[in-house]
């Protein structure tokens, strides 16, 4: 009894799987879709030989393993932005492609269809793949800050800035990029490039490039002589608004040093003047007064050599 079970069992499962081969369902296995357009995920279910007459019973659609469509007879379920491009009451008609209205980004991912006919079921895989282009950049300069700034937004996937002078020298190094994720999914991207004064070029390309590598969009700016040249007077003029106080305070400091050597040798020309103005007034005092002048102490001893010598002469 076990045996014929087991036999029972074996002839179903191969029933089972005929059936499913006799039903094979082809689909691209990518497909590409623009944000904001219409998307076909094509696919088509091909009978065998051994089933060219099989009526079609239902078709399912399932993204990442959820189910966004499923068509049985009369009943229809289905999530919102999501249809069969052509309908499926025609069984001349094996066409089961998945039609999305209005693609966003979450519409990217893995899609699978599944198909059953009254001759057996068969499954189909593809994927979609979302791109929006970056509209065209706007290249501003602001001038106090001496920057340029480029500016693109509403692409996807995340691409990238890149500037270049007039002469198709590129000067992404020296510039900086941001990517803002809005809350749709796309990005807004921006970078800024400052010049240094005096190596300005007259002017000044930023090219968006997608995901990919590819070239998108570009924006210029250009520099007119006179702004240029306002520029150039105008770091001139800074660099004097900053080396001219410099001067004035170098000029005030020596000044100062200057002026405090020269009253410290006043005063020192004064101290010495002072301190012999006693005694010559002193001096002068005596005089005009009759005191009478010092006497040097040599002449009394002479005097007295000389009397000394009289009284022993008349001795």
């Amino acid at each position: 009894m076990a045996s014929n079970g087991v036999l029972l069992w074996l002839m179903f499962s191969l029933i089972s799987i005929g059936n499913t081969a006799l039903i094979n369902v082809e689909c691209r296995a990518e497909h590409v879709g623009k944000y904001g357009q219409h998307s076909l995920l094509q696919c088509v279910y091909k009978p065998s030989q051994d089933a060219e007459d099989a009526q079609l019973d239902w078709v399912e659609w399932k993204k990442d393993e959820q189910q966004i469509l499923f068509i049985r007879l009369e009943k229809t379920v289905a999530v919102p932005g999501f249809s069969l491009a052509e309908p499926s009451g025609n069984a001349a008609n094996r066409n089961v492609s998945l039609l999305i209205t209005n693609t966003s980004v979450k519409h990217q991912g893995e899609y699978t269809c599944g198909v059953g006919t009254d001759s057996g079921d068969g499954l189909g895989y593809t994927s979609l793949r979302v791109t929006a282009k970056y509209n065209k950049p706007a290249v501003k300069f602001d001038p106090k800050t001496r920057t340029l700034i480029c500016e693109s937004d509403s692409g996807y996937p995340k691409g990238h800035l890149r500037w270049f002078d007039e002469n198709r020298t590129e000067w992404t190094k020296s510039s900086k990029m941001e990517a803002l994720e809005t809350e749709s999914g796309l990005f807004n991207l921006s970078s800024h490039l400052t010049l240094l004064t005096g190596s300005t070029f007259s002017t000044y390309t930023c090219l968006v490039f997608n995901a990919s590598g590819g070239k998108e969009e570009e924006g210029t700016y250009t520099f007119d002589a006179t702004q240029e040249a306002q520029d150039q007077e105008k770091g001139v003029n800074q660099a004097t608004k900053i080396v001219a106080p410099l001067l004035v305070i170098g000029s005030l400091i020596i000044g100062l040093l200057l002026l405090s050597l020269l009253l410290y040798k006043r005063r020192s020309q004064l101290a010495r003047r002072f301190s012999t103005r006693p005694i010559m007034s002193m001096l002068i005092f005596a005089y005009l007064r009759g005191y009478p002048q010092p006497v040097s102490t040599t002449e009394p001893n002479d005097e007295k050599g000389e009397d000394q010598s009289h009284k022993d002469s008349q001795a």
